[in-house]
C-alpha cells in the first residue's frame, strides 16, 4: 500500500503524520515551503529536501548521517510507529523521496505512504486545506540504516563489468542519450554505460496521479530485461528516481527501492 488516495486521506488524518516535501527543479523558481505556508493539507509538517539532506557536500539531496536522521525526525515530532502519509505540490512527484529516505532509515516500509495525485488531486476535489502554522511535539526517534538501498559511484562502475544488477535512469530519453545540455552546471551530457531509461513522467499521469499497475509493468516489460533481476533507480540528484522505485514496488510488493544517491549529478561530473 505504498500509495493512498485522497479519500483514504481524508477518512484517516487522525491516525497519522502526514508530510508535505514539495520541492522545484531549481529552473522553475518556485520554493517550496513559501508555498506551503500558503496553502498545505490541515496539520500537514514541512520536509525540507535541501535541508534534511547532507550538508557537507557538493551533492544535492545526498543521504545524512543517522544520528542527522534522528534529529530530523525529532524535530518534526516523528515516532517510529507513526503511520505516514506524504505529499507533494511538485512536477517531479518530489513525495517519493521522502518515502524512499524513511525507508531507507528503517521505517516500516507499510507504515509509509505517498498521496496518490498530492495536492494537486486533493484542491481539484475542493478538499480542506490552510494555512495555519502546525506544532509539533519533539519526539525520540531510532534510526536504522538499510544500507543495501543505496549504491555509490564505485558500486555503479563496478556493476558495468558483473552486471549484478540493473541501472534504470528516470531523466528525459533526450539527456540519456546526450542530445540535450544537463539542466546542473559542471555535467557533462549523456548517461551510465549498459543503463537503459524509463523516464518517470511516463508513470504519471496529467494530475499527478500514478498511471495503472497494468501501464507500469508494460513499461517495464519494455525495457527488455529480467525483472527478476535487482533493480537500481538513477536520475539526476536522486529523487525522480525516487518516483521510479515507488511505480516499481506497485508491481512487485518483494521490491525494497534501491537507489544510486549520487545520480547524475555525480557520476555525469565533468
Amino acid at each position: 500500500m505504498s500509495l493512498v488516495d485522497t479519500t483514504w486521506l481524508e477518512n484517516n488524518t487522525k491516525n497519522l503524520k502526514i508530510i508535505d516535501c514539495s520541492w522545484h527543479m531549481p529552473q522553475t523558481k518556485r520554493n517550496g515551503f513559501e508555498e506551503y505556508c500558503k496553502e498545505h493539507i490541515p496539520n500537514a509538517i514541512f520536509f525540507d529536501l535541501d535541508k534534511n539532506s547532507k550538508l557537507d557536500t557538493d551533492l544535492p539531496h545526498m543521504l545524512t548521517d543517522p544520528k542527522s536522521w534522528e534529529k530530523i525526525m525529532g524535530n518534526m515530532g516523528i515516532e517510529n510507529n507513526d503511520r505516514i502519509v506524504v505529499y507533494d505540490n511538485s512536477d517531479v512527484i518530489s513525495s517519493c523521496r521522502c518515502w524512499y529516505n524513511l525507508i531507507y532509515y528503517g521505517h516500516d516500509p507499510e507504515l509509509v505512504h505517498v498521496l496518490n495525485g498530492g495536492l494537486k488531486k486533493w484542491k481539484k476535489e475542493n478538499k480542506a486545506t490552510d494555512n495555519k502554522k502546525v506544532s509539533t511535539k519533539a519526539s525520540t526517534y531510532s534510526c536504522k540504516e538499510n544500507k543495501k538501498l543505496v549504491k555509490s559511484k564505485k558500486q555503479i562502475d563496478v556493476n558495468i563489468e558483473k552486471k549484478e544488477f540493473n541501472v534504470v535512469d528516470a531523466r528525459s530519453r533526450e539527456r540519456f542519450e546526450g542530445k540535450v545540455a544537463e539542466p546542473r552546471k559542471g555535467l557533462r551530457s549523456g548517461s551510465i554505460k549498459n543503463s537503459f531509461c524509463l523516464p518517470f513522467y511516463e508513470l504519471i499521469n496529467k494530475d499527478h496521479t500514478f498511471v495503472s499497475k497494468d501501464k507500469i509493468k508494460e513499461k517495464f516489460d519494455s525495457l527488455k530485461f529480467d525483472l527478476e533481476k535487482n533493480i537500481v533507480f538513477s536520475c539526476g540528484s536522486g529523487v525522480t528516481a525516487s518516483v521510479l522505485a515507488l511505480a516499481y514496488s506497485l508491481i512487485n510488493d518483494k521490491y525494497m527501492p534501491t537507489i544510486y544517491d549520487g545520480s547524475w549529478s555525480e557520476y555525469g561530473k565533468i
